[in-house]
């Protein structure tokens, strides 16, 4: 049997010289001075089972093992140092080095009362490391976390999960978490110890799948991830699903981090829940941020971005995906890390910085997020712990058909918990005003993309996938109830009913709403754009394609996109989808666009598109800003479509009718939209006070005189407000310069009618003078 024998003396080397200088007295309970040479018959080294599974990397409780534990006889101490020539438990002015007992471990049996506060001197070669025993303390997460955790319904997660530098038991140090429910066992690898986890086993804590572990004296800037035991044996090492900082793609690794941000947007904050979005100004500028303005930091953005959206009158931007993501062509929809902006332009806090630097300017932030589907990176989310966990279990339900990714399992309450607190991190942590959700069609349809055969009808014999109905309705209600001013957008392309109804409230399909405030509608996107790329003296067999909208347009809250999915693989860019010679391309892209900020519904345009670049958006690139250099002989003509983007956001801005009745039929009444035969439509929006402006377009390239549209009879004269043929845009300078006077002259079901000049290929705006 082996004895070990515990004195009263200093540790070998230089473990004398790095003791603090304590006694026994400052010590919790370490009890009376030890008599020396106590002989102790009882062998406190870990035992073989234990010992060959802390090795092999299978252990799930290494905390009944390692540390400090009273036994009979006194405090067993064990200690797993590999590579380390002597471990010294050291307690006030008891300093007692414990046995060698090979392999790394050490030991030691004091006869002690109860369990002092202690630390470890661990000797290597040429060095001695001073450190709390990670083994000592309890664990960092409480019942009631685990309880929500359990049941799927923990609203702030990213709290508890993922890697925490904190003070626990009064000793800094960093908490890692990780939801690893198929594992066998859990360790910690990081550059806090060469990479190598075999010291740090996390302890299971339970039926939740949660494994722990405090690490002392560690923080921010540390490197980890983590190294999971499949249920075959097998390893992974893998990054942290809950990681909120990374390292720069193409490395993959979790960076321990905290915020210390001051934020500077109450006032913003305060003021954006006071009109509900759909009832205000809503217009968006789409940005892809690596791409924007290539090679700046988010704080180097903050600089320029902000500054130019409020120039151009936009009232909000949407970025595409800022989550992590390995592959930059993927524009950062296949994401890898949903709780970490991509540190390809800096850090968290950074990206708080660019958030609050929008939000002074009055600038609300909307976020691509993609809760459709994750790639099958062998670093990341698939088959996490050895098993399909994140993804649907059953192959067909699990591989995209489309990208080559895999699908969430929106069935699984953890699964479900995970992206729906992800919805609120962005929000409350980052400050987004909305999450525009990308893929929502996708989610929906258990025969998206899929043939007969490869999918499974739901326990009603359909197609929808109830489980994403599920997610998407908990996902909308909670933001909605949490974050007030929040507003949610569909990117959905089907006729599902009521993507934008509440959840309560069912419609005729029996389902309940989505929950969304707004959808994307593709529906009018692709029609008008197919008008457009008509030559004029086709558009009269295609006319409803202009009109069409208005068919559904009650149906949802829309926002009219014009995305950076309409922009590249071939699509060509806004402008160069127009038909005709370079005067005639920009003149109907200036119609096109007083069409669109008339129309009901918000309006979104991607980057690039508000000054007429003529080339498809590249991400390795960005816009092409050099159309504005002044040097640049065609300059004028960009920037005449710039400043009539501004303009258009500037009059819309000022007018309630253009936003105030989007959603309502009361606020929209047309004045002819069987025009055909002359490329004209024209109609009356109308506020809730019943003040109209009048939006005409003539998409035909002549000019039409002394042209006759019925109006109200109440309203004494009107005045352009806005014209796409100004000369300062680049047009023809056509209009009516002075106010336009009724005529009791009955026409297109009014009681007056007014004579317009209508200039070629363009739209004017007129409201009572």
């Amino acid at each position: 049997m082996k004895k070990t024998a515990v004195k009263k003396t200093p540790a070998r080397g230089t473990a004398e010289a790095a003791a603090p200088d304590t006694t026994a007295a400052g010590t919790r309970g370490a009890g009376q001075p030890v008599p020396p040479d106590m002989e102790i018959a009882v062998s406190p080294a870990v035992g073989a089972e234990d010992r060959e599974r802390l090795l092999s990397g299978t252990h799930h409780a290494p905390h009944d093992v390692l540390g400090a534990h009273p036994v009979p006889g006194g405090v067993v101490f064990r200690v797993f140092k590999p590579y380390a020539l002597a471990v010294t438990v050291v307690s006030g002015g008891l300093r007692v080095e414990l046995h060698d007992d090979g392999a790394g471990f050490f030991s030691g049996l004091l006869p002690l009362r109860e369990v002092p506060a202690y630390h470890l001197l661990v000797a290597y070669e040429g060095t001695v490391h001073e450190t709390e025993d990670a083994y000592r303390f309890l664990p960092t997460l409480g019942e009631l976390d685990l309880h929500l955790i359990g049941e799927g319904r923990h609203e702030e997660l990213w709290t508890v999960l993922g890697a925490h530098p904190m003070t626990h038991e009064g000793v800094r140090g960093t908490r890692f978490s990780v939801w690893a429910p198929n594992a066998r066992a859990v360790r910690v690898a990081g550059t806090f110890n060469f990479w190598d986890g075999t010291a740090f086993p996390m302890r299971s804590l339970g039926s939740t799948g949660v494994w722990e572990l405090f690490v002392p004296g560690i923080g921010e800037g540390e490197l980890y991830k983590f190294d999971i035991t499949r249920p075959d044996g097998s390893r992974t090492l893998r990054a942290d699903p809950m990681a909120r900082r990374t390292e720069v793609p193409p490395a993959t690794s979790s960076v321990i981090t905290s915020s210390e941000y001051v934020w500077g947007d109450a006032e913003w904050l305060e003021r954006r829940a006071e009109v509900p979005a759909h009832e205000g100004p809503f217009s968006v500028y789409e940005v892809h941020l690596p791409s924007w303005r290539p090679g700046l930091s988010y704080r180097q953005l903050a600089e320029q971005l902000p500054a130019y959206v409020r120039d151009l009158g936009f009232t909000h931007v949407e970025l595409m995906p800022v989550a992590e993501h390995p592959f930059g062509g993927s524009w950062g929809y296949q994401v890898t890390g949903f709780y970490a902006p991509t540190a390809r332009m800096g850090g968290p806090d950074d990206f708080r910085y660019l958030v609050d630097a929008l939000h002074r300017e009055g600038i609300g932030v909307l976020m691509d997020w993609v809760p459709a589907h994750f790639p099958r990176d062998e670093w990341a989310l698939a088959e996490f712990d050895g098993r399909p966990l994140y993804e649907h279990a059953d192959p067909l339900r699990a591989a995209h058909p489309d990208w080559g990714t895999l699908e969430f399992d929106f069935g699984r309450r953890e699964v479900r918990n995970f992206l729906v607190a992800n919805a609120l991190y962005w929000c409350e942590e980052f400050h987004i005003d909305g999450l525009r959700v990308d893929a929502v069609a996708s989610m929906l349809y258990l025969d998206y993309s899929r043939e007969p055969g490869q999918w499974t009808p739901n326990e009603h014999g359909g197609r929808e996938n109830l489980d994403a109905v599920a997610f998407l309705q908990e996902m909308n209600a909670t933001l909605y109830r949490r974050v007030p001013g929040v507003v949610t957008i569909a990117e959905e392309s089907t006729a599902w009913d009521g993507v934008t109804r509440a959840t309560h409230h069912k419609g005729p399909s029996g389902f309940g709403g989505l929950g969304f405030g707004l959808k994307w509608n593709m529906g009018w996107m692709h029609d008008s754009l197919a008008y457009m790329s008509h030559d004029p003296v086709h558009r009269r067999h295609h006319h409803h394609e202009m009109t069409f909208s208005m068919v559904y347009a009650y149906s949802e809250n829309y926002v009219l996109p014009i995305s950076h999915d309409e922009v590249v693989h071939g699509k060509r860019s806004l402008v160069s989808k127009m038909p005709g010679d370079w005067w005639q391309q920009r003149a109907n892209l200036r119609a096109y666009l007083g069409f669109m900020w008339a129309h009901p519904g918000k309006q979104l345009l991607f980057m690039g598109q508000e000054f007429a670049q003529g080339a498809e958006w590249s991400e390795a690139h960005g816009p092409d800003w050099w159309l504005l250099d002044p040097h640049y002989g065609a300059e004028a003509d960009h920037r005449g479509v710039r400043d009539l983007v501004r303009d258009l956001n500037t009059v819309y801005r000022r007018t309630p009718a253009l936003w105030r009745l989007d959603t309502r039929p009361e606020g929209f009444r047309w004045v002819t939209g069987d025009a055909a035969e002359d490329n004209v439509l024209a109609f009356l929006r109308l506020d809730a006070d019943g003040a109209p402006l009048l939006a005409v377009s003539n998409f035909a390239p002549v000019v039409r005189s002394e042209y006759r549209l019925g109006v109200p009879d109440d309203v004494p004269a009107w005045h352009e407000v806005l014209n796409t043929d100004a000369a300062r845009y680049g047009g023809s300078g056509v209009g009516n310069p002075d106010p336009v006077k009724p005529e009791p002259q009955g026409r297109h079901g009014h009681p007056a009618s007014v004579r317009l000049v209508l200039p070629p290929l363009a739209t004017v705006w007129l409201r009572p003078a």
